[in-house]
């Protein structure tokens, strides 16, 4: 264990108690668990207390875990260039939870929460322009969320006769048919036309 580490989240935990729920370490790394509405206040403080000074936001991320009551976690990765560390910020949430957006806090938060709703569909509250940012606008669902199909919903193609790109249910034409193929680590429970050549030959230099 880091004592270092181990000392800064003692200092978190003493400082706003009302926003850590739990401290860890993990690959040299601080983990704190924030509550979800205590988020903005929070990341102040990592970015202005001296004690701290994570002023660079690397990146804002969401992770799903189906089986939990509070499916969703809200990652937030800071780094500390004054003190050369890193912290990992974790909010926990359900699908019908709104967490507090904190692009007032970093800039840089703005596409990453963006980034976040389109593939996991989590809300942010007070976000300048929450709105779909690496799928297209119609795009149906949050592929990264995990009961989402590896298929998709709809599948995009250009019309000739519409002269327009238009979107379509997905058609899985092969999905049933079955195929003939060489295993290359079994092989074929058939003769391969032309293998019968080799059968000859090698039994002739036996």
């Amino acid at each position: 264990m880091n004592q270092n580490l181990q000392d800064l989240g003692d200092y978190l935990k003493n400082a706003i108690p009302d926003a850590v729920e739990t401290v860890s370490q993990d690959h040299e790394q601080l983990i704190v668990v924030c509550r979800a509405q205590e988020i903005a206040a929070f990341l102040t403080f990592l970015r202005d207390d001296s004690n701290c000074l994570f002023k660079v936001l690397i990146d804002i991320c969401g992770v799903d875990y189906p089986e939990r009551e509070k499916r969703f976690e809200v990652v937030y990765h800071l780094q500390s260039l004054r003190l050369n560390q890193r912290i990992r910020v974790k909010v926990e949430c359900g699908e019908n939870d709104i967490i507090p957006s904190v692009c007032g806090v970093f800039s840089s938060a703005n596409w990453y929460e963006r980034e976040t709703w389109d593939f996991f569909g989590i809300m942010f509250s007070d976000h300048p322009d929450l709105r779909r940012l690496l799928t297209d606008y119609g795009f149906d669902g949050h592929p990264l969320r995990k009961d989402f199909p590896l298929t998709g919903y709809v599948e995009v193609r250009y019309d000739e006769e519409q002269k327009r790109v238009v979107y379509e249910p997905v058609k899985l034409t092969q999905a049933f048919r079955s195929f003939d193929f060489m295993s290359p680590w079994e092989g074929a429970e058939y003769i391969l036309p032309g293998d019968e050549k080799a059968d000859e030959a090698a039994e002739g230099g036996s």
